[in-house]
């Protein structure tokens, strides 16, 4: 089962009376430092909360091996469901199939900083790589895409 865990960022929540629209947006981070190269495989990932092109918190999301994309059955939830986008260092064609049936924005950059990366998405100015050209271990474990 994935396990979260929360990392306060910034002071006290604000409190709203209005209806507030947060959009989640994952990074792949393997080593909880920089952005993971492999989707497929990375098992952690931050989970950022925003609201309005600002980043309101974080969240790491823990996964067990077989609920990595590379594992994971694509008929069956995942835990990343419902995540907008997620931004790696680099996928193949398959993975960006995967996320698009769920609705995920798959986004390669080169980029290494997760905080950076997801402000950048947010601003509009991430540099986008494309996923043939991102993913470099074709063959290494047997992929026919």
């Amino acid at each position: 089962m994935a396990r979260w865990r929360r990392l306060k960022q910034g002071g006290p929540a604000r409190q709203r009376t209005e209806f507030r629209s947060v959009m989640k947006v994952a990074v792949a981070s393997q080593n909880r430092r920089e952005v993971t190269g492999h989707a497929g495989r990375c098992r952690r990932f931050w989970v950022y909360s925003t609201e309005n092109g600002e980043i309101l918190g974080r969240e790491m999301l823990d996964l067990p091996k077989e609920q990595s994309f590379h594992e994971h059955d694509v008929r069956a939830p995942h835990p990343l469901d419902g995540v907008r986008v997620l931004i790696t260092g680099g996928m193949g064609a398959g993975l960006v199939r995967k996320l698009e049936a769920r609705s995920i924005e798959a986004v390669a950059t080169s980029e290494r900083d997760p905080d950076q990366a997801v402000s950048a998405w947010l601003d509009g100015t991430l540099e986008r790589l494309p996923a043939e050209e991102s993913h470099d271990h074709a063959g290494e474990h047997g992929h026919t895409t």
